[in-house]
């Protein structure tokens, strides 16, 4: 196909768009595409330490539809002023800037707002450690085949493309594998799976006080009780019953450019205060809808209960979550208004991310103090009705009778397994019953089902990690 004709089926395609969903709608879309793209580029550039052209790449392949739009965008990589910006034939340009210790924030008209990111503390870690510096190479023949065939790649595309695989057992890494350029320390994108760690900020704030799970969420707009969004609750946030009508974030695709909560993340400044300008789509509690305003609200409400301050509720994290669990390889990213932006940007090493799902195998305490209140972990495990991929309050789960839990079950998963997931290949999977913490961090398309390889890796490390395995192998 010529670049013409290419010029031509990509002006089609969103006039086509703007008739079906609206003028305004449409011309959201190149600014959300290249706002997608900056915002990975530099929190992986600068954060990460990845070439740009491995993450372009990567990236865009993993995305369905994506090709019909990536051959038309340019980016700048500026090492001076440690920026990105993308393009796409001047109808979208966005920018994204790193600042140290915050990663990266997309820049809009209206700014970004000075942060000054909070001291370590030296605060000592509660969480036994779980490995030592070196990588710990698996622990029996087994894990390594399952090893190898997580990081092996099919003769044909969808293509896996792992980049770290950690498995923990009983507290303690028993094999791990780096793709090349990353290690132990290299922070990695977890996307959708920050929700979770939002949900679990959301929990030690339960426990303090400062946040009631029923009743109206404190939120300034909502305060009106004629307001029908003054009846949401931080329950129906977590578990996206909310109702508002910010579209859909199942999806990571090129079609999902045309959804309102994408306008959010990739065209305002303030994310959280656009979420909650929204209007309703159905009665709170009535119905299931996963997207990320659930989350950028519940940030809202985390940053206040913290102090107010985009500092404090860093401070917070840090204090209350990370510095306890060990997790020291961090960067949680903010959005122009200085909130955290909760709903898919966080960076973490592959073994931090294995240090919060051991806080959950350990019904959230670490060491001998409790994190997130009792009975937080079944809470967040438990199912929400009507949720056909199986979630509950922060976390996605294998109970219940949903389509996906059933799906998960049949293929291999235990009933018990709960996890935390992003997109494109991201994975924190928690399975109590045999001790097992799992991490699968990567840029594999969301469908099939079977393209991240993961059910296999499930599987394969189930099986190789049964007691009598592993004591044969001591």
């Amino acid at each position: 196909m010529t670049r013409r004709r290419k010029i031509i089926l990509l002006a089609t395609t969103m006039a086509c768009a703007g008739l079906a969903l609206g003028a305004a709608r449409a011309r959201d879309v190149p600014k959300v595409a290249t706002g997608f793209l900056a915002d990975i580029l530099c929190s992986e550039t600068f954060v990460t330490g990845l070439d740009p052209r491995r993450t372009f790449a990567e990236t865009t392949d993993a995305m369905p539809g994506t090709g019909l739009i990536s051959w038309a965008m340019d980016y700048r990589i500026d090492r001076v002023r440690k920026d990105v910006t993308v393009t796409l034939f001047g109808l979208g340009r966005s920018q994204a800037v790193y600042r140290e210790g915050l990663g990266c924030t997309l820049a809009h008209e209206a700014g970004i707002v000075p942060v000054e990111p909070p001291a370590d503390d030296g605060q000592p870690a509660l969480l036994p450690e779980i490995a030592g510096p070196a990588i710990v190479p698996p622990q029996n023949e087994a894990l390594a085949v399952a090893l190898d065939r997580a990081f092996a790649e099919p003769a044909q595309p969808p293509y896996r493309r792992t980049r770290a695989v950690v498995v923990m057992k009983a507290g303690r890494i028993i094999a791990e594998r780096y793709a090349d350029g990353i290690g132990p320390e290299t922070q990695l994108l977890g996307f959708s799976m920050t929700k979770s760690v939002m949900s679990a900020l959301t929990g030690i704030l339960v426990r303090q006080g400062k946040l009631k799970l029923d009743g109206p969420a404190p939120i300034a707009a909502w305060k009106n009780p004629d307001d029908p969004r003054h009846a949401i609750t931080v329950d129906q946030l977590l578990r996206h019953t909310a109702g508002l009508a910010l579209g859909n974030s199942l999806q990571a695709s090129l079609a999902s450019a045309l959804e309102p909560v994408n306008r959010m993340k990739f065209v305002e400044t303030d994310m959280a205060a656009y979420a909650t300008s929204i209007s309703l789509a159905t009665a709170p509690g009535t119905a299931w809808n996963y997207h990320d305003g659930n989350t950028v609200i519940l940030s809202h409400l985390i940053r206040n209960a913290a102090g107010g301050n985009p500092a404090d509720a860093l401070r917070f994290a840090r204090r209350e979550l990370f510095a306890p669990l060990g997790m020291r390889h961090i960067t949680l990213q903010l959005d122009g208004s200085g909130t955290i932006e909760g709903s898919g940007e966080m960076l973490a090493s592959a073994r931090d991310w294995a240090r919060f799902g051991q806080l959950y195998l350990g019904d959230g305490v670490a060491g001998s103090k409790r994190i997130l209140p009792e009975g937080w972990v079944s809470y967040s495990s438990s199912p929400t009705p009507n949720a056909w991929v199986g979630i509950g309050a922060g976390v996605w789960t294998n109970q219940g009778d949903s389509f996906g839990a059933k799906f998960r079950v049949e293929h291999g998963w235990p009933r018990d397994a709960f996890f935390a997931k992003g997109t494109i290949g991201q994975y924190t999977i928690v399975i109590p019953s045999e001790k097992l913490v799992i991490v699968r961090l990567g840029r594999s398309p969301n469908a099939p089902p079977e393209a991240d390889g993961v059910f296999d890796l499930v599987r394969d490390v189930i099986a190789a990690t049964r007691e009598e395995k592993l004591a044969g192998a001591r």
